[in-house]
């Protein structure tokens, strides 16, 4: 799955559009490397989101199936390490 896309169907992000944007910026990165909005995650992957004030990371446990899952569910995707 790209990251643009697990980002917002993890609720992460608000929208695609946002993490693509962010992506562009070199705000976000996998496994501490600088990556593109087309590149595909896998499960085990560490995702560090750069906020204006705060930086959050996030293990990928499982990849999604559908375009949206329940925020409720998210859980059952990443798990926030920091």
């Amino acid at each position: 799955m790209r990251i643009d896309k697990f980002l917002n169907t993890t609720n992460i992000l608000k929208s695609r559009h946002i993490a693509q944007d962010m992506l562009e910026n070199q705000l976000i990165k996998v496994n501490s490397i600088i990556i593109k909005p087309s590149k595909n995650v896998k499960i085990g992957d560490i995702i560090e989101v750069q906020f204006l004030e705060y930086c959050k990371k996030y293990k990928i446990l499982a990849l999604p199936t559908t375009k949206t899952i329940p925020k409720n569910k998210k859980d059952l995707y990443i798990k926030e390490l920091s």
